[in-house]
């Protein structure tokens, strides 16, 4: 192999490790697309822009000599340019193009060391200019492949660590996540531009000088890099606990609200106890009226009395007071939106279903349905919700119609909210979540089925064991 020959192949394996990065770039950055689960052409055309961002850059690298810096901040601004398109927030897509960056410039630096011993293995002590290259040439595949082996391995890690976290960023956090794998850069950069210097028509290699920073220098970037997974995973817990919060703070709101509205129906109940004990007084107001010959006037009364007795009638009886209540005041929100509300609900008749647990299922989903008709410009509106109990299970259903398109969350595999704005989209967003958790605590599970233009939620509980 002459020295023609070696750089053919020195540009040869270059340019497959480009093509190479390329695809684990594109690889990296599929979860986080927006659209639906598997393979299909529209996210295929993301990866391919994924890929050529990748590839484009440091073809022209290979071409022209670009700068390192150069071209990795190129391919992070073509990718966050083009972080709507991809379907990923632009905060969450600088933070993916500086991670994959860092990890594989720790991966690079970690190898280096590995390169100081096998090329003074292979090379020193050659002898021939052929014998030389081609044992170059065998190092630099080799340690081109580890390179590429360790880095896949490292941003495969990361990129499950990521896929666990729900990526809505601030500014704050995205600092926070940037701080590690910035410096790990900066870090890289430094110890690259010292490793092998020109003086005096003399080469100097920093870990001849000093062979104890070929043990330190590949610690020091593993040290990074577990700072950067340490950093994410503490950032999916922080992020974790602010869910849990919410979803808790949701709940007892809704748990609040259902007993505001006990007390509203207890003081109905009380006043058709005391309605009871009125009878008697009643009964002897119209006897006289009849004996008296006032017909006129008994009928008023009887009009009177008919109208007070409707305002104590619930429209919708399902066997519970909590879920009366429920049930009763989304039959009246529906028909203020002029919304078709069909009810075949009925309480479970088991001591071992918890009432609350039961009314912030069934109300999460009316909400869900009502503001899902709510948002429909055109065609038939309606909520319908039934039960069927067999045996030590309990089904509920809830079925609407809806316009417009559903994105599913490939983690939760629950809709991802449509509502982005205010107090109403976070509560809309947290309304199947609460309806899953409620049914896990009766080892039970949420089935979404979308048809044509209706949404069905099937809610299975199974009857708790008795502590």
């Amino acid at each position: 192999m002459n020295e023609a020959d070696f750089t053919l192949f020195q540009n040869s394996i270059e340019g497959i490790e480009v093509i190479l990065y390329a695809c684990i770039l594109a690889a990296f950055f599929r979860p986080f697309m927006d659209g639906k689960k598997g393979w299909n052409p529209q996210k295929a055309v993301k990866m391919l822009i994924v890929f050529f961002s990748y590839a484009a850059v440091y073809f022209m690298n290979i071409a022209a000599g670009l700068d390192g810096w150069a071209c990795m901040v190129i391919v992070t601004a073509l990718l966050t340019a083009a972080a709507r398109y991809l379907g990923i927030d632009r905060k969450s897509t600088f933070l993916f193009g500086v991670l994959f960056f860092s990890i594989r410039n720790l991966g690079s630096l970690a190898v280096a060391s590995v390169n100081f011993y096998t090329g003074r293995h292979l090379v020193q002590g050659e002898e021939g200019i052929e014998k030389i290259l081609r044992n170059a040439a065998l190092n630099f595949c080799l340690v081109e492949l580890l390179q590429l082996i360790l880095f896949s391995a490292l941003l495969y890690i990361a990129g499950y660590q990521l896929k666990k976290c729900r990526l809505e960023l601030h500014i704050r956090e995205l600092c926070y996540l940037l701080l590690t794998p910035l410096t790990g850069l900066l870090f890289v950069n430094i110890i690259f531009r010292i490793l092998v210097m020109v003086s005096e028509d003399r080469v100097i290699q920093l870990y001849e000088q000093y062979p104890v920073l070929v043990g330190i220098v590949p610690v020091v970037a593993a040290l990074f890099y577990a700072g950067i997974l340490a950093t994410i995973v503490s950032y999916r817990k922080m992020v974790g606990l602010q869910e849990e919060k919410k979803r808790y703070f949701v709940q007892q709101q809704q748990v609040h609200a259902i007993q505001e509205r006990m007390e509203e129906v207890e003081q109905f109940y009380d006043g058709i106890r005391r309605m009871k004990h009125e009878m008697k007084n009643h009964l002897t107001n119209i006897r006289g009226l009849y004996e008296s010959g006032s017909f006129g006037e008994m009928e008023q009364y009887l009009k009177k009395m008919d109208g007070s007795m409707d305002v104590f009638e619930l429209a919708v009886r399902t066997g519970n007071p909590v879920t009366d209540v429920i049930v009763n005041d989304r039959q009246k929100a529906a028909e203020k939106q002029g919304v078709q509300f069909r009810s075949a609900f009925i309480y479970p008749k088991s001591e071992r279903y918890n009432a609350y647990d039961i009314g912030i299922i069934i109300n999460n989903l009316l909400q869900n349905a009502l503001e899902a008709c709510g948002r429909m410009s055109s065609g038939d509106r309606y909520v319908s919700i039934s039960s069927r109990q067999k045996k030590k299970f309990f089904l509920i259903e809830v079925r609407n119609s809806y316009e417009g398109e559903i994105v599913m969350d490939t983690d939760t595999d629950l809709p991802v909210s449509t509502k982005g704005d205010g107090t109403s989209g976070f509560l809309h967003g947290m309304g199947l979540s609460n309806v899953k958790r409620e049914a896990e605590k009766y080892m039970g599970d949420v089935d979404i089925k979308i048809k044509k233009n209706e949404f069905s939620v099937t809610v299975l509980l199974q009857e708790r064991r008795q502590t």
